[in-house]
């Protein structure tokens, strides 16, 4: 089987309740809303497309969902807080204020936020 030459990717994000989700993804996160179908809502995420679907009694996994590499972090961060998103600090692992650890040797830098569902989702400057 090959997937051929012209094929895209797209990324899911599951949500007990599809019109707060929308708001978030297009309102708090920024993405350009596609389309809503029966089925789920699609947001353009400079080229890549993200499908919301909504599944009852869904319950988040602890570990990242979705994230995003950015050029600066700390811009991106400061935008996502004047909008209401709250950077998840975990305790002992060495955060700085903004909630951006920083990986070792200074490779890579990285912060983490939940959706409304508790979706966790992460932002990466390399």
């Amino acid at each position: 089987m090959s997937l051929g030459a012209d094929f895209q990717v797209i990324t899911f994000i599951q949500t007990r309740d599809r019109p707060t989700a929308v708001a978030f993804y297009r309102d708090k996160l920024g993405l350009t809303f596609v389309v809503d179908d029966p089925f789920g809502s699609v947001f353009d995420q400079n080229g890549t497309g993200l499908r919301i679907t909504q599944i009852e009694g869904f319950t988040p996994s602890p570990h990242p969902a979705l994230g995003w590499q950015v050029s600066d972090i700390q811009d991106c961060i400061r935008t996502l807080t004047a909008r209401g998103v709250a950077m998840k600090i975990y305790e002992g692992f060495g955060q700085d204020e903004l909630g951006i650890w920083h990986a070792p040797g200074g490779t890579a830098q990285i912060a983490w936020f939940e959706d409304p569902d508790g979706n966790l989702l992460s932002l990466t400057q390399v």
